[in-house]
């Protein structure tokens, strides 16, 4: 606003001196009677137009440093709020641990809300054993991701508990808790710096040796091999020198080098062309193998390898069992399936073409917001 007040009064005065002086040009007002008065007056004026111009250029820089400052301030007031919000998320006291962590998961009557009793979750109850991999689907809204974020412990339940191996997540501390859960989310975030760092996040106990093995299994080493500079490669701010399926495989690459027990997937597969889904699909058979897996589906080629699928309705668990006992049954997931294929859910027919897309991994997108 008050660079465009000093822009405006700038371009006012110009104008205002522009008629004044022509006006008294062409009275005869100005200059001394002689010949070539009207030249001199002319050059006078001309100069007035050059001096205020000078003058409001110190007036424009104060303005621009001003609004600069201004920003400043208004972000700096950002930070310290957000210093000053206590943390309601914390460490127990006394924390507990299982003996042995081995990534059993369990909903008890789950209930959650984000703002008062506006429920996201309603008495939600299932079991992942170890090892064991499964999907949650829905439609938008229907919790899905909401369930990672209460695993990870991101936000405390309302009502009901949350078991990992038997210990209620707030009763765990919250380094090893998270350590133990290795997150891969749609929108992968690269930090400045070089792809070692990217994938080990500057973690000291994680070796040179461990990096390039944790790439080598997710097939990212193909594409850092082929860098200048390998793994020294300099990404710039959120790895906008990538692409988008190189910054999915890193951030596989990543969860694999920290070798978490629980690994939750957030739709990892989309934005990608065909040929690099071929080989993140590679890759997440290497990751899952031998972790217990909460893949978070919003197209069904991320999904034919796992154990069980749950599907989520309006923040209730609706339906539970394999693909081919829930199309069998012709409920929510049926019809979702039939809306990301073909579009025949309401007309009951059982088409035969979305069984070969699922079994090829030949999918079309379906995304969550």
């Amino acid at each position: 606003t008050l660079f465009s007040t000093v822009e405006a009064t700038s371009s006012i005065s110009i104008a205002l001196m522009l008629w004044y002086g022509a006006a008294q040009i062409g009275l005869g007002r100005v200059g001394t009677g002689q010949i070539g008065t009207d030249i001199f007056a002319l050059g006078t004026l001309v100069a007035f137009v050059d001096y205020i111009q000078k003058l409001f250029v110190p007036i424009r820089e104060f303005s621009t440093k001003y609004t600069t400052m201004q920003s400043a301030l208004t972000a700096i007031e950002r930070v310290f709020q957000l210093l000053d919000t206590p943390a309601t998320i914390m460490t127990p006291d006394v924390p507990q641990q299982p003996a042995q962590i081995r990534g059993r998961i369990t909903f008890e009557n789950v209930w959650f809300a984000y703002n008062d009793e506006d429920w996201v979750l309603r008495d939600v109850s299932f079991t992942l054993e170890p090892g064991e991999k499964i999907a949650l689907v829905g439609a938008t809204g229907a919790g899905k991701t909401t369930i990672s974020k209460l695993l990870n412990r991101f936000y405390d339940i309302q009502k009901g508990r949350i078991l990992i191996d038997g210990v209620d997540v707030r009763d765990w501390d919250l380094k090893v808790l998270r350590r133990q859960i290795g997150i891969v989310l749609q929108d992968v975030f690269m930090f400045v710096g070089d792809i070692a760092t990217n994938i080990s996040l500057g973690a000291s106990e994680i070796s040179q040796q461990a990096i390039e093995q944790a790439a080598q299994a997710v097939n990212a080493d193909r594409f850092i091999q082929h860098l200048p500079h390998g793994y020294t490669e300099e990404l710039y701010e959120r790895g906008s020198n990538l692409s988008a399926g190189q910054r999915q495989l890193l951030s596989f690459a990543r969860a694999l080098a920290y070798d978490p027990t629980i690994l939750v997937l957030d739709e990892a597969t989309s934005s990608v062309d065909p040929e690099t889904e071929l080989l993140i699909q590679d890759a997440l058979t290497t990751l899952m193998q031998g972790r217990t897996t909460l893949v978070v589906a919003h197209r069904f080629s991320t999904i034919q390898n796992v154990d069980r699928i749950l599907v989520m309705h309006k923040g209730k668990l609706r339906e539970i069992g394999t693909h081919q006992e829930l199309m069998e049954q012709q409920g929510i997931y049926w019809r979702l399936y039939q809306l990301q294929y073909d579009g025949n859910a309401g007309d009951g027919r059982h088409s035969r073409q979305p069984e070969a897309a699922l079994n090829t991994g030949s999918v079309s997108p379906q995304t969550e917001r």
